[in-house]
């Protein structure tokens, strides 16, 4: 029923916290309500807009505002330590909460050293545990010659294991072979852990055109969308025959998602997700020598852009995260071939998206699912990704009416390279909530609240 309480109405009125928005986005719609935060940081009941506020709360009304569960973006290259002059975990979460990113997971390469051993994973905690303006967790890494360290990263929490089928750019993390994954997914099978795959056919790359320079074309050339159909079609195959969970990591082309929606009507357990920069940029856009837009695989043609939105419309695509892969400056150079390829997007996902999804006819309820539910729901991050009693009292509030012009300056990841320069966009992030403490405000991080998660024992 609209405006029913989700909990009896007499709840514990020992709430230091209330929020309350004529549009809250929760997992049963979007429609007005005023929500409660518990002591510990926790939601404790979601009532009816005009509900009474508990004598000695704060209240804060966000009008006519959006309140949603914060974002759950797993998939982040914080490049600390080792690289942390391209992004460290202080100012990537710091971007991360500004743009309404209560959670993420960094990914286990471009730091040195990567995290493929327990001993690694417990250096990478180190050096983010006083830094971490927003919950931060970790995948593990499947490499050549590491399988008997992926359940010991397991036990020590990670959330899964990233792998690459192609060269991933830096030599100590290098692609498995065909022997080296079918290895990897057995055991990873045998625990019931999860595979994420940057799934490109290396045979395929290594054929293509390799021109080099500074038009965008012959770039997009030499990753064509062949090689990551292949890669995809030989992967669901092998979760078939050894049953690990595998998820696709930043589909880009529309000839994967056949492949995606088949194996699941054959009972594969196959999930993938896509990225901002594929829903909302185009390859017809990009100017020569402009490598901000580099990334592996590539944005591509409009056409194949809306195959994407059309299967992340129906379920083919579960989900949209950043991966935001930053560097420093001088590494994207006017040359495709040798820049380094990487979006820097933590801060500006949510209105990209919203931006894009908004115009196709979409709904901020489809975009916190494709960006809070989905996400924590494919990983396994408990307690994350809905407005609900027992969850974490994590939200992003967003005016999804006002636009703003992209300038780089104002964006808090280390090195200000965005593909979103000048771009004006629907939807101003007001602020950002981390289990009841405001951690962002007008996109300007207050508060570092942020704490160190683990995947759930089993």
């Amino acid at each position: 029923m609209n405006g029913a309480p989700d909990v009896p109405a007499d709840v514990s009125r020992d709430v230091p916290l209330v929020l309350r928005s004529r549009r809250a986005v929760l997992p049963d719609g979007v429609r007005p309500a005023t929500v409660t935060v518990a002591p510990d940081g926790t939601i404790a009941a979601v009532l009816p807009h005009d509900a009474e506020v508990p004598r000695g709360a704060e209240l804060v009304d966000v009008g006519d505002d959006a309140l949603l569960p914060g974002l759950v973006d797993t998939h982040v290259h914080v490049n600390d330590p080792g690289r942390s002059e391209w992004e460290g975990f202080w100012t990537a979460t710091r971007a991360a909460a500004a743009g309404g990113i209560t959670t993420l997971l960094d990914m286990p390469l471009n730091s040195l050293p990567p995290t493929t051993t327990a001993g690694h994973l417990a250096v990478k905690r180190d050096v983010a545990r006083d830094k971490a303006h927003t919950d931060v967790g970790f995948w593990g890494g499947a490499i050549p010659g590491n399988v008997r360290e992926l359940r010991p990263l397991h036990e020590a929490g990670v959330f899964g294991f990233k792998c690459f089928l192609s060269p991933s750019g830096v030599e100590e993390f290098p692609e498995l072979d065909p022997a080296g994954l079918k290895d990897a997914m057995i055991e990873i099978a045998s625990f019931d852990g999860l595979l994420i795959v940057h799934a490109e056919d290396p045979g395929l790359l290594a054929s293509a055109p390799q021109k080099g320079g500074p038009a965008y074309a012959d770039f997009l050339a030499s990753r064509p969308r062949d090689a990551e159909n292949e890669a995809v079609a030989r992967l669901v195959a092998l979760a078939a025959e050894h049953g690990t969970r595998v998820h696709v990591l930043h589909v880009s082309s529309e000839g994967v998602l056949p492949l995606l929606a088949e194996a699941r009507r054959e009972g594969v357990r196959v999930t993938a997700e896509t990225c901002p920069h594929f829903l909302t940029l185009t390859a017809e856009e990009v100017p020569d020598g402009a490598t901000e837009f580099k990334c592996c695989p590539p944005i591509r043609e409009k056409e194949n852009q809306d195959a994407l939105w059309t299967a992340l419309g129906e379920g083919v695509l579960d989900c949209v995260v950043s991966d935001h892969s930053p560097c420093t400056t001088d590494l994207k150079t006017p040359d495709f071939g040798t820049a380094w390829g990487g979006i820097s997007s933590l801060q500006l996902g949510l209105p990209a998206v919203w931006t894009e999804a908004r115009r196709r006819g979409h709904g901020l309820a489809d975009v916190a699912r494709w960006m809070s539910a989905a996400p924590a729901r494919l990983a396994g991050v408990t307690g994350k990704g809905a407005i609900t009693p027992g969850n974490d009292a994590d939200f992003a509030v967003l005016a999804p009416e006002e636009t703003f012009t992209v300038d780089p300056a104002r964006l808090h990841h280390r090195n200000q390279v965005t593909a979103y320069a000048g771009k004006t966009l629907h939807g101003v992030v007001r602020s950002a909530w981390l289990r009841g403490e405001r951690v962002a405000d007008h996109g300007i991080p207050v508060q570092r609240s942020g704490r160190l998660i683990e995947r759930k024992a089993d």
